[in-house]
C-alpha cells in the first residue's frame, strides 16, 4: 500500500486562481523545490534601512531529514538552506532560536511556451511551489556536515565525494538554515493551449495564427576544465550528470506539450 501524504489545504497555501492545477501532495511539492537550482526566500528584514519591504534573496537549498536520511520525496522534510555566517538572514535567524524565523520559500521551473490564438490566453507550461516555514540555525556539527554534502550533491550528484574536505575554518563560516515546513502547496500547468469556442469556429483567425507549445528545459553544456585544471579526462561523475539531467529535462518538457 502507498502513502499519499499532503500538506493540509490552509488559508495561506490554497490555490485559488485555477484552484484545478494546485497540488498539495509532498511528492509534488518537493521534487520541484529539489529540482530547482536558485531559491528565493523571503523574510521580514526587522531593520529601518530595509524600510517596509520585505527582503528576497537567492539562495541554494534542498528538502532533505537528518533524524530518518533514508526518507524519500514522499515523506515529511525539512528545507535546508546554505548561507553566509554574517548575512542578515542568519543573524535574523539565530535571533529566533525558540519558534524560528518566519520565511517563504518559493520555486519555479519553467516547461514551455503556451502559444494561443489570442495574446490574453498565452501561458507557460511551469512548475511552482511555495513553502511557508520556520528558520532555525543548524548548531549540531554532524547534522550541520550532513546538509552541507546534502546540498552539494544536489547541485552535481556525488561532488561530495569527488572534492576536497571543507577545512574547519571553511565549515565555521558556513551557516546552514533548516527550516520547519508549516505549509506548502504547487502549482502546475501543462497541456497544450486553450481557446475560446468562438475563435475556434473563426477561420480567418485559425488559418493565420500558429497555435501550439514550444518546449524549454534547463540544458548542461559541455564541461570546460579550468586553467589549472590537472585531471585529464572530465569524471564519469559530471558526464553522467550532464548526460541525465539533459535527458530528464526535456523528456519531462516535450511529455507536458500534450493534454494527459
Amino acid at each position: 500500500m502507498t502513502r499519499d501524504l499532503a500538506y493540509p489545504r490552509e488559508w495561506g497555501n490554497t490555490v485559488h486562481r485555477l484552484g484545478q492545477r494546485g497540488k498539495y501532495d509532498l511528492h509534488t511539492v518537493h521534487s520541484i523545490v529539489n529540482s530547482t537550482p536558485v531559491l528565493h526566500v523571503s523574510f521580514n528584514a526587522a531593520d529601518s534601512a530595509q524600510g517596509p519591504f520585505p527582503a528576497t534573496l537567492p539562495m541554494i537549498g534542498q528538502m532533505g531529514s537528518f533524524s530518518h536520511p533514508s526518507s524519500d520525496l514522499d515523506d515529511t522534510l525539512d528545507c535546508y538552506l546554505h548561507g553566509y555566517i554574517s548575512s542578515r538572514l542568519m543573524k535574523l535567524a539565530r535571533e529566533n532560536p525558540a519558534q524560528g524565523l518566519p520565511i517563504t520559500i518559493a520555486a519555479t521551473k519553467c516547461d514551455g511556451l503556451v502559444l494561443s490564438l489570442t495574446p490574453f490566453s498565452h501561458s507557460y507550461n511551469y512548475r511552482s511551489a511555495v513553502l511557508f516555514g520556520y528558520a532555525s540555525a543548524v548548531d549540531d556539527d554532524e547534522e550541520k556536515l550532513w546538509a552541507m554534502r546534502l546540498i552539494t550533491n544536489s547541485v552535481l550528484h556525488h561532488r561530495w565525494e569527488h572534492s576536497r574536505v571543507p577545512a574547519s575554518a571553511e565549515v565555521s563560516t558556513t551557516t546552514i538554515l533548516r527550516v520547519r515546513v508549516a505549509s506548502a502547496s504547487a502549482k502546475v500547468r501543462d497541456g497544450e493551449p486553450h481557446d475560446e469556442k468562438r475563435d475556434l469556429e473563426r477561420p480567418e483567425v485559425t488559418d493565420e495564427t500558429w497555435t501550439g507549445v514550444v518546449p524549454m528545459w534547463e540544458t548542461f553544456g559541455e564541461p570546460v576544465a579550468s586553467g589549472y585544471n590537472r585531471v585529464e579526462e572530465t569524471p564519469e561523475h559530471i558526464r553522467s550528470f550532464v548526460d541525465k539531467m539533459n535527458h530528464n529535462n526535456k523528456t519531462y518538457a516535450q511529455s507536458a506539450t500534450r493534454d494527459v
